[in-house]
């Protein structure tokens, strides 16, 4: 289910209503589920192992440092966006320098701003690239949960939409899955 998306006209509510019965179950509600971990109501599953929510104590997140190799490929994005502009400008500028005939001038000009349109087309590509480095991050990102008392590492991913969205599901499985503490009086 994308909490993003409305969900579809007679599809189960995010949090279902409380049981009627004393011996009836809740259905368990999916947070989140891709080829490797599912986030549900009842149990967090990583990799084929399975971690009932009510034995999780403490859920907490750690990042690890950066991946120069993504920020240079950031770098060398930007670089390709703004090559061919300052490959049109220094041709402009040098047929302005040589001081040939107006014909030829023209010509080195046109030139020059055809190579310098080259960057619409390109630059669609090249942000498309850059929107995807970003949206993957540029650093390792673990989840973690107290197991039965003991840290466990579930998840270690560079991407941090993926993180993102487990992290968030896990948090909401947990806040549901909790009951309120009692007020005091």
């Amino acid at each position: 289910m994308n909490p993003r998306q409305p969900e579809p006209h007679g599809a189960r509510a995010a949090t279902p209503s409380p049981p009627t019965g004393l011996h009836e179950k809740r259905p368990a509600i999916t947070y989140y589920d891709d080829r490797s971990v599912r986030v549900t109501s009842a149990a967090v599953t990583v990799e084929g192992r399975v971690y009932p929510l009510a034995e999780i104590d403490e859920i907490w997140h750690q990042h690890g440092t950066l991946s120069w190799r993504v920020l240079a490929g950031r770098g060398a994005l930007g670089a390709a966006l703004v090559a061919p502009l300052v490959a049109a400008a220094a041709g402009v500028a040098l047929a302005l320098a040589l001081g040939r005939s107006m014909t030829v001038t023209i010509a080195i000009v046109g030139a020059c701003v055809l190579v310098g349109l080259t960057v619409g087309p390109v630059a669609d590509l090249i942000f498309e690239h850059l929107d995807r480095s970003y949206a993957r991050g540029s650093r390792q990102r673990e989840v973690w949960i107290r197991w039965r008392g003991q840290p466990v590492q579930l998840l270690r991913t560079p991407d941090a939409l993926r993180f993102g969205q487990i992290y968030r599901a896990l948090q909401r499985a947990m806040e549901v899955g909790r009951p309120a503490p009692p007020r005091s009086r």
